[in-house]
């Protein structure tokens, strides 16, 4: 590897790690990143690439997603790599007159909170999305939702980091960390040792693994999504598409003590193939397929768009989301280690996030502080739970 020190060490090679490298290049500093297999290899590689506004809570969460797409929309320009972004809007439908109630409680609060959401009766569905089943009774709407290639987003941020000096390095696991006191002196890796002060922890799922390697519990959970990939059929779905049943597995607390839980999602990339998912399974590090949950979201799938039946599908993966107890990423500095800093548990919305995270983790390491407080994401909120 031949690296010795480095201003900064990035662990993890996803979207989220990768942005942050970009962001940190931007203003001069030159970082290192590691990353154990190659870039996108985990969950930025295996995920859909909606850009989803209405799948946040209205709060800090919604807030930072609206901030994060404007960035994407501005990154479009700079990065070196096209990511295919496409502001097509997107739906969460609705199917039974429980879920109306539910929706409009929700796109009510996300109006409050400055998104530009609203609710459609059945006609205006139509309208919106002529393909979808009629028996749907309604969707909520928002106009400012999109998609982008997931791979695309994040190998553009590494070479647009390499292109201002950052140093990208895959093959390479992190195995320990040195400190000297309560102060982060140097990164060990399976190729050698990096002395540097700052570490960011970006690994996902797998961010638990490295706070172990310093003695802190980081409550990060992998939940894993699996999902089917159809043929390309172009025009079958303009806006992304989520389930009123996918908002409420998301949020309920029930709904979150389950190995599995229900809803769909659905996508149309850029080629025309639709993406349909997902699971959200409590199975560890497991990324296998399982044929029942793939019938399940098969059947979901037809229900809402019935032409799906006559269509292939071509192939089957499935992504680890790192998974925190309150829904919300672990961002920010941590107590008694300085120099560690976490940027991980941002489940099913890195993709959304990414941008936002990257610029903010930026500004924490070079300023000291963020133009928005990571106050309600810092790691000790967990903590103060259990006391």
């Amino acid at each position: 590897m031949a690296l010795k020190n480095a201003e900064v060490v990035i662990a993890g090679g996803g979207v989220i790690g990768s942005a942050i490298a970009y962001f940190l290049s931007l203003k001069g500093v030159k970082a290192v990143l590691l990353e154990k297999e190659g870039i996108g290899a985990g969950s930025s590689g295996a995920c859909d690439g909606a850009v989803l506004m209405q799948s946040k809570k209205p709060g800090i969460h919604l807030k930072m997603a609206m901030q994060s797409r404007t960035l994407l929309e501005g990154l479009q320009e700079e990065l070196p790599v096209p990511f295919e972004f496409e502001k097509n809007g997107g739906l969460i439908v609705i199917e039974t007159e429980e879920e109306r109630v539910l929706m409009e409680r929700h796109v009510m609060a996300q109006r409050e909170a400055g998104l530009d959401s609203e609710l459609l009766d059945e006609k205006q569905l139509r309208t919106v999305s002529p393909h979808l089943s009629p028996h749907l009774l309604g969707a909520t709407y928002s106009s400012s939702e999109g998609k982008i290639n997931p791979l695309a987003l994040t190998l553009g941020f590494t070479r647009g980091a390499m292109q201002s000096g950052a140093r990208i390095v895959t093959g390479t696991s992190v195995v320990g960390i040195t400190t000297d006191g309560e102060q982060v002196t140097a990164v060990q890796t399976d190729s050698g040792q990096i002395e540097t002060h700052t570490f960011v922890n970006a690994t996902g799922s797998y961010a638990t693994q490295i706070g172990k390697m310093v003695d802190i519990d980081i409550p990060i959970r992998p939940k894993r999504g699996q999902l089917l990939v159809t043929e390309a059929r172009p025009g079958l779905l303009k806006p992304c598409l989520l389930t009123a049943s996918y908002i409420a597995a998301k949020y309920n607390s029930a709904a979150k003590k389950k190995t599995t839980s229900g809803g769909l999602s659905m996508d149309q990339t850029h080629n025309g193939n639709l993406l349909l998912g997902s699971t959200r399974e409590l199975v560890g590090y497991d990324k296998r397929n399982t044929a029942d949950a793939l019938k399940q979201i098969a059947s979901r799938a037809v229900r809402i768009l019935p032409g799906l039946k006559d269509m292939m599908l071509i192939r089957a993966f499935a992504g680890l989301r790192p998974y925190t107890p309150d829904g919300l990423p672990i961002l920010g500095k941590v107590d008694n280690l300085k120099g560690f800093i976490m940027a991980a548990g941002h489940e099913g919305d890195g993709i959304a996030l990414s941008a936002i995270t990257g610029k903010l983790i930026s500004e924490l390491i070079v300023h000291g502080e963020t133009a928005v407080s990571l106050e309600n994401f810092n790691l000790n909120r967990f903590a103060a739970e259990q006391i």
